[in-house]
């Protein structure tokens, strides 16, 4: 019991809440934008646009980190949980303006700038899901305790980045600007997230805290206004189920066709080329390369993808080569570079061969001729060119130095043993050197 209590000692926020009236004065001030903020706004709307032009995210964080529409974002939860409906009111106005002032600069940004592709970081704000909500709740509950709090630190500038208020925004500017519609409704709607839950956020952490109601309003008022709030809620929230259950669906297609296209990349002799999947019609187009796949193989393909969870997918299955549907002439000349490359590697390995063997030609020279000439006690033998002039012409000639027992032979075995080499070497280009010990 002690460990709770010393548990809710830790995470009570009350002994380090700010001022009632400092906590008021603050979030009366951000709201109203004129002047300064008026500017800043501005300026971020332009940043933020050029930023999704350029694909720039460094450009696109500082926009986020400058822009000052959480400002109106947390009157509106701030002034719903003390039922202040003249802040309430003065919140909405000044959100209204800030929203109608980003989309009409981004969507004449974009409509006057020359380049239109829609880059990664424009898409990235067009498909929002449920984890962009509690993106959203969980950054807007951070922000409201940093400026309820006497130590509020740099959580602002990270909450301003997390939730991500004025790039959506203006990518809805870029989806009327360009008459993509899809881009508009898809970014507006990820823009309403960040809205409705940073001010739930600032509305639940605005009761928790205690903040004192200014004004007074009756049970029943109370009891709409709640109403009111959880069918904001439920609209707000509802879609983005449906969006993020149907991202998990793609992410989990995905996986299967990974781990499928993995298994059959090599198929009854063909090779999987290339792959492209659509999670959106469960298609998956197959490129092969090798062997013609049959009718029978792609069935095969087909009933193997049930393995995977992907029996309700649809193969498209392409010949992308085939060594089947060659032409006559094209094999035979693939025979013709086949034999070639096959002649020119035994050549290589005999030469390869020759040349290990060469070492050991003296020594079976001095055996051979051992057993002819006893006298014959020792041979060196060694391959060398022979220059003369005048035209400098060079010759192959095999050098033998044969060493005798008891004196040199006469002439005419001397001319026996020239003779019986150039037989042996294959060749008239011998040069003999006789020598005794």
């Amino acid at each position: 019991m002690s460990v709770i209590k010393q548990l809710l000692h830790y995470l009570n926020l009350e002994s380090e809440v700010e001022d009632f009236d400092k906590i008021h004065q603050t979030i009366e001030k951000d709201i109203i934008f004129k002047g300064t903020n008026l500017w800043i706004l501005i300026f971020a709307i332009i940043v933020a646009s050029v930023g999704l032009n350029m694909n720039s995210t460094a450009v696109i964080i500082g926009a986020m980190l400058i822009s000052p529409l959480m400002g109106p974002i947390n009157g509106i939860g701030y002034s719903v949980a003390t039922y202040n409906f003249p802040l309430f009111r003065t919140a909405i106005k000044n959100l209204g303006f800030a929203v109608a002032a980003g989309l009409t600069a981004s969507t004449g940004y974009f409509a006057l700038s020359p380049v239109s592709t829609a880059h990664s970081e424009l898409l990235a704000r067009t498909s929002p899901t449920i984890y962009d909500v509690l993106i959203a709740l969980f950054g807007g509950l951070s922000g409201i305790v940093a400026i309820s709090s006497k130590q509020k630190g740099n959580v602002i500038p990270g909450v301003a980045i997390a939730t991500a208020l004025m790039p959506p925004l203006c990518t809805a500017g870029y989806g009327l600007a360009t008459a993509q519609f899809q881009f508009f409704f898809g970014a507006f709607y990820l823009f309403t997230i960040n809205t409705v839950f940073i001010a739930i956020a600032a509305m639940v952490v605005s009761q928790l805290l205690k903040f004192p109601i200014i004004t007074l309003a009756s049970e029943s008022h109370k009891k709409r206004v709640n109403h009111w709030i959880s069918l904001v809620i439920a609209i707000t929230i509802l879609p983005s189920i449906y969006f993020g259950y149907g991202l998990v669906q793609k992410e989990r297609f995905n996986e299967n066709v990974a781990r499928f296209t993995k298994n059959v990349s090599v198929f009854e002799g063909s090779y999987l080329l290339r792959y492209e999947s659509n999670p959106g019609t469960r298609e998956i187009m197959m490129v092969y390369g090798g062997n013609t796949l049959t009718e029978d193989h792609k069935l095969m393909l087909e009933e193997k993808a049930r393995d995977f969870s992907l029996g309700n997918a649809t193969l498209n299955i392409r010949q992308g080569f085939s060594l089947n549907e060659s032409s006559n002439s094209e094999v035979d000349n693939l025979k013709l570079e086949i034999s070639r490359l096959n002649m020119q590697l035994a050549e290589s390995e005999r030469k390869a061969d020759s040349l290990e063997k060469k070492p050991l030609l003296g020594e079976a020279l001095l055996a051979e001729l051992n057993a002819i000439f006893p006298e014959v006690v020792s041979c060196t033998y060694a391959e060398t060119y022979l220059y003369t002039m005048p035209a400098r012409e060079q010759k192959r000639v095999a050098q033998v130095v044969l060493t005798f027992e008891n004196g040199n032979p006469d002439q005419e075995n001397r001319d026996r043993i020239i003779t019986w080499l150039q037989r042996r070497l294959e060749t008239d280009m011998v040069q003999v050197l006789f020598d005794t010990e």
